[in-house]
């Protein structure tokens, strides 16, 4: 399946040396503790909470338009403790998404409208569906696609899932375009 092309005002965009291309229109908290690694896209309206902690996303990633992403935490007696959050190489979140885990392995697909609990743990190459709220301190195995809410294993995903997503994230990459200066 080829993927069409994707074109973004180029005046509401950032495009860091490395190639990422963040929106004007995103929230980055505390961004001196974010760390994005490279091609990666951060659409409009999403919100990066780096002020709460330390926030590393990988190579190739595409953060879909008003997600959430945000490090995990944790209640103790005496206050709250915030935990490093990293997500890994190609790895795909889609629109209106909140995250809200300890890890993101790399070669992850999160649907549309997602709710991925406190201290959930995704491995390498899985996968959420589409509306699946995911309770805190779920393990999502490798190869396992979650449905549902509270999100449940429903099938295992083809041992060439790191390949289709490392081509899904590369060539959303290539298909997203400026189209001009200021129109």
């Amino acid at each position: 399946m080829e993927l069409l092309d994707e074109f973004y005002n180029s005046s509401q965009y950032i495009e860091t040396a490395s190639g990422n291309k963040v929106s004007r229109q995103s929230v980055l908290c505390g961004s001196q503790n974010i760390v994005i690694n490279g091609k990666t896209i951060v659409m409009t309206g999403c919100v990066i909470r780096g002020d709460l902690a330390n926030v590393r996303i990988g190579r190739h990633c595409v953060i879909g338009q008003n997600a959430v992403i945000r490090p995990a935490f944790k209640k103790f007696s005496k206050g709250v403790a915030f935990f490093p959050l990293s997500i890994g190489d190609h790895v795909l979140i889609e629109e209106d998404s909140v995250i809200n885990a300890a890890q993101v392995g790399s070669f992850v697909h999160i649907g549309k409208n997602c709710v991925i609990g406190r201290r959930s743990v995704l491995k390498d190459c899985c996968a959420i569906a589409d509306n699946t709220v995911l309770p805190p301190e779920t393990i999502v195995p490798p190869f396992a696609l979650f449905s549902g809410s509270p999100g449940k294993m429903v099938q295992d995903l083809p041992d060439c899932t790191q390949d289709l997503m490392t081509d899904i994230t590369v060539s959303y990459y290539q298909h997203f375009k400026p189209h001009g200066k200021g129109k």
